[in-house]
Formats: C-alpha cells, sequence, structure tokens
C-alpha cells in the first residue's frame, strides 16, 4: 500500500510531463473520466459539497479501518479535481488524513491556474474529505 505522500509524488511526476496547462487541463478531464459512475442512490443533498460552483458529490464509507472515498461531479474539470483528491486519501486511515499534507497542489500549479469559485471548491472539497475523517476517527 502506498503512502498518501508516494501518490502524491506520482501525480507530481505525471503532471511535470506537460509544460503546457492545456495538457494538464487535459489529464486532469482524463483523470476525471476514469472515475468510476458514482451509484445513484450517493447523489444527495447530503452528499453535495457546500461551497463549489458545479455540483460535487462526495460519499465515504469506513472499510477496515480505512476511509473510503467516491465522488462525482457535472463539471469535467471539477470531475478530475476530485478524482486527484481520492486518488491521494482514498483508501487511508483518517489519522493519515487528517496529518496529510497535500503538497502536491501547489506543486503542480493547481492553485494557481483554477478560477477562483473552482479554488474554493478545492478547498470546500479537502475540508469535507477531513471532516469525514475526523468522524471516523471519533468513532473508532
Amino acid at each position: 500500500m502506498k503512502t498518501i505522500n508516494q501518490i502524491q509524488d506520482e501525480i507530481i511526476e505525471e503532471f511535470s510531463a506537460f509544460d503546457d496547462w492545456m495538457d494538464k487541463y487535459s489529464l486532469l478531464i482524463e483523470l476525471g473520466n476514469e472515475l468510476p459512475p458514482l451509484d445513484i442512490r450517493y447523489k444527495t443533498a447530503n452528499n453535495l459539497i457546500e461551497g463549489c460552483q458545479s455540483r460535487v458529490w462526495l460519499q465515504a464509507d469506513y472499510e477496515d479501518g480505512k476511509i473510503i472515498f467516491y465522488g462525482d461531479s457535472d463539471a469535467v474539470i471539477v470531475k478530475g479535481i476530485i478524482a486527484l483528491l481520492i486518488k491521494v486519501l482514498s483508501n487511508h486511515t483518517p489519522e493519515e488524513i487528517l496529518s496529510a499534507d497535500l503538497y502536491f497542489i501547489e506543486k503542480i500549479g493547481l492553485k494557481e491556474h483554477l478560477s477562483p469559485t473552482r479554488s474554493n471548491g478545492l478547498v470546500a472539497m479537502l475540508k469535507q474529505m477531513k471532516l469525514y475523517a475526523l468522524a471516523f476517527q471519533s468513532k473508532s
């Protein structure tokens, strides 16, 4: 099982293959398209993330001490962003998620290339994932 930092380093390497941001956006969209479709029963108001301009759903399940995240969005770039966050944080313990330093966002230049509303959405998605981690941590 890879650590959160090993996964982040792989993502940084993947993105550093491209100089042009249009290519990086294409990679993001591709990642979003690879995300398994979210079961319709999870597309509820409860799973909608507040603070995102487009609709983003996030479902978290707790299995064997690890959190498994599922997500979807009706916007292709945003779906790519949630796919990235799921790739990094899913399948880790609440403690690992809560103590993770997500440096890949800065390193791949994601924040500076997102519109302010998408950037706020990214922060909202991260916050929601950490809230799930806190909730599961207090249960265990």
